[in-house]
């Protein structure tokens, strides 16, 4: 009997070490496993967000899906550093090796960890800037490549104003705050959308770990992105946070062809902005889907024109060659909610009454697609021939034929 209660005792106490034991390996992990599992037991209803500006942006259309106070200007924090990348893929060599400055060494903020007279490749700083998000790697970019903080930031103002963000500002290369360094959570997604066409670019913030090489020697670094490798479809882009900008994330996501980027920026808290982020995504893939919106519309006008082709009359036309097609659309394909996908409606407005001549590729009348009273776009109808005119010898034949009749 003793026997039995000292085995039984020996195993309950290797039990218990055991457990103690993964505990206290898996602590890191288990906090962020919280943050997953909070998020992602919320309802699929439209989320309710705590950051204080988002957006999520559909990759195919350029269309905003969900918006909170996303053309609001707000700091940015180390999501600057998505233009620092494009600047630098764009304009330098990476493998080219520089050496880093004392300015650079001694820029504040989370760093790579660079020293002055530090050895390393253009390549390995653009992995320590987006992975590590290292204030000194930023400025050793923007030295190397612009010449200068000051001249570095022309060149992100310039491209800025080439892709179009009118409300955005750029003053540093990592984010640091400032008042005159701004963007919006819509242009912040129209830039990574931009940067991620890139393949150096996506490739980089697709990128969980990886190695750099400073002066010769090896250092681990790691991306600071928290639903990288998490989430599923999650493939970049950028963490940030400065008291200004709170805490900030933008994210892209493909989960069967279907790309979004959101944006949260002004969140309290890095749980905030996870939660966020996640309750965000799931919401979109839960209620959204692709819908190819060209061949509903090719199937409504062909429809069309079978029931109002005869109607069409042109007054004093050689012949009534006329054909009609639809200019293109500003997207074939776009997200619709799941429940909304029977709601597409066609409007045509077309006349059926002409004077010729009508020239080839004249516009005619008008197709609307509507969706829950938003216009979701408008083209053209336009003919395909050019109608003549008749001329004296036509009315002269015309009037010959009824004589003889």
């Amino acid at each position: 009997m003793f026997k039995k209660v000292f085995y039984i005792i020996i195993i309950i106490n290797l039990i218990m070490m055991n457990t103690i034991i993964i505990n206290a390996n898996d602590e890191n992990m288990n906090l962020t496993k919280n943050y997953f599992m909070e998020a992602t037991n919320q309802t699929k209803a439209e989320p309710t967000l705590n950051s204080k500006i988002a957006v999520a942006y559909d990759r195919k259309s350029g269309k905003v899906i969900y918006g909170k106070n996303e053309n609001k200007r707000s700091a940015m924090a180390s999501t600057t550093k998505i233009m620092t990348s494009i600047i630098l893929i764009e304009n330098a060599d990476l493998t080219q090796t520089v050496t880093i400055s004392a300015k650079a060494a001694g820029t504040g903020g989370s760093r790579l960890g660079l020293k002055k007279n530090d050895k390393i490749t253009m390549n390995d700083l653009l992995y320590g800037l987006m992975l590590e998000s290292g204030n000194d790697a930023a400025v050793a970019i923007a030295e190397n490549v612009g010449g200068s903080v000051e001249g570095f930031a022309e060149l992100m103002n310039e491209k800025a104003k080439q892709l179009g963000l009118e409300n955005t500002h750029f003053v540093t290369p990592h984010g640091l705050d400032d008042p005159e360094h701004y963007t919006t959570a819509y242009e912040l997604a129209k830039l990574a959308d931009y940067a991620l066409k890139n393949e150096t670019f996506a490739r980089v913030v697709n990128t969980k770990d990886y190695t750099v090489t400073i002066n010769g020697y090896p250092k681990a670094i790691s991306n600071t992105n928290e639903l990288l490798g998490y989430l599923n479809g999650v493939n970049g882009v950028k963490t940030g946070f400065t008291n200004n900008a709170g805490r900030c994330l933008v994210t892209s996501v493909n989960r069967n062809g279907f790309e979004i980027i959101t944006v949260v920026l002004q969140a309290d808290t890095k749980k905030i902005r996870t939660n966020d982020s996640i309750n965000l995504i799931d919401y979109i893939y839960e209620n959204y889907e692709l819908v190819n919106i060209k061949n509903i519309v090719d199937e409504k006008f062909k429809n069309w024109i079978l029931i109002n082709k005869d109607r069409i009359q042109i007054n004093k036309c050689k012949y009534n060659n006329m054909e009609l097609y639809m200019s293109e659309l500003d997207n074939n394909i776009i997200p619709i909610k799941k429940s909304d996908k029977d709601k597409i409606n066609i409007e045509i407005n077309n006349p059926y009454y002409f004077e010729a001549p009508i020239e080839k590729d004249t516009t005619i009348g008008s197709l609307k697609i509507v969706l829950n009273e938003e216009i979701i776009d408008i083209v053209d109808i336009k003919n395909i021939n050019t109608v003549e005119k008749r001329d004296i010898w036509d009315y002269i034949n015309i009037f010959a034929i009824e004589l003889f009749n």
